[in-house]
């Protein structure tokens, strides 16, 4: 989908973070940005950001699990700005860290319902209308490195982005011979408040904790400027649009853990002949051409 000017996208989580980042990103390419968020003081206080700039935008408050409001808020945009062409599945919040064995099933029903089934209720509610319009579209889905290479006792953020991953890449065998693209956009480090807004997200959607006090800070090194800047990670799923990748990534510094990963994986394969036949009446598993379509992404050329 290389010319986006003028081109209607529906961000969710789009308030702050890497979803602003990804507004502000389409923006300034001249598209016309919804900014769905469920923190209708988050949004009001971004909306003067594109005014000031003549970006066409325009904010309405979502809580993605709520299947109806989604509905209500597609027909809002689409009376304002009309056909929707990107989707951009963006919400996501995390838990409090935790060994598999102790996450509380609040925390486990909670990210569950945002990361995963929010994605869902997204792709249900939008890509409908833009197969039915007919012109060309794309969606795509905020998972995470760590859905890849996972995080020590982040289980549930590493599960729900994983899913999200395998969800993108069945979508994308489902849009094969359509003019809409999928893509899942896997971010490592980038500048932004994810447990502050997921605290804030769990207290609006009524969700109870024995303790609320917030959890101990995480014990990391000093980053300095290393964090991604979000409007640059959005740039980036920009260009992942344009060049129709399945995967957009971030940082090229995960190319040796997921080169270590992948070979354990071929290396636990049994080493034994390949049976042809089972290659022939198996096909639906052994060939996937989905992976055949990416090519190498080279470095951003905007800096």
């Amino acid at each position: 989908m290389e010319n986006v000017k003028g081109k209607v996208a529906f961000i969710t989580g789009a308030a702050s973070g890497i979803g602003l980042g990804i507004a502000k990103a389409f923006g300034e390419a001249g598209m016309k940005v919804v900014i769905a968020d469920l923190r209708k003081s988050a949004i009001d206080e971004v909306i003067p950001y594109f005014e000031e700039r003549g970006w066409p935008v325009h904010g309405i408050q979502l809580n993605v699990t709520d299947r109806e409001a989604y509905v209500r808020a597609a027909d809002e945009a689409e009376e304002v700005f009309g056909k929707i062409h990107i989707l951009v599945n963006n919400a996501g919040v995390e838990v409090p860290a935790n060994k598999v064995w102790d996450i509380p099933y609040e925390d486990i029903d909670f990210i569950t319902e945002v990361n995963f089934k929010g994605v869902l209720n997204g792709i249900h509610t939008i890509l409908p209308r833009i197969l039915k319009h007919g012109e060309e579209g794309h969606v795509v889905s905020t998972a995470s490195q760590s859905g890849l290479s996972v995080v020590p006792a982040f289980a549930m953020y590493n599960s729900t982005k994983a899913a999200i991953i395998a969800l993108m890449e069945t979508l994308a065998c489902d849009l094969m011979g359509t003019n809409v693209g999928a893509s899942a956009f896997c971010p490592g480090p980038i500048e932004g408040n994810l447990r502050n807004t997921s605290k804030e997200v769990s207290a609006m959607m009524g969700l109870k904790r024995e303790n609320n006090a917030p959890p101990p800070p995480r014990r990391v090194p000093e980053r300095g400027n290393l964090l991604m800047d979000p409007v640059e990670a959005g740039r980036r799923v920009l260009r992942g649009i344009r060049r129709k990748d399945l995967y957009i990534f971030t940082h090229s510094e995960f190319k040796d853990v997921m080169t270590k990963k992948c070979n354990a994986m071929l290396r636990a394969y049994p080493d034994q002949p390949v049976n042809e036949e089972f290659m022939r009446l198996f096909s639906i598993l052994t060939v996937n051409p989905i992976y055949d379509t990416q090519t190498q992404v080279p470095a951003p050329d905007w800096k």
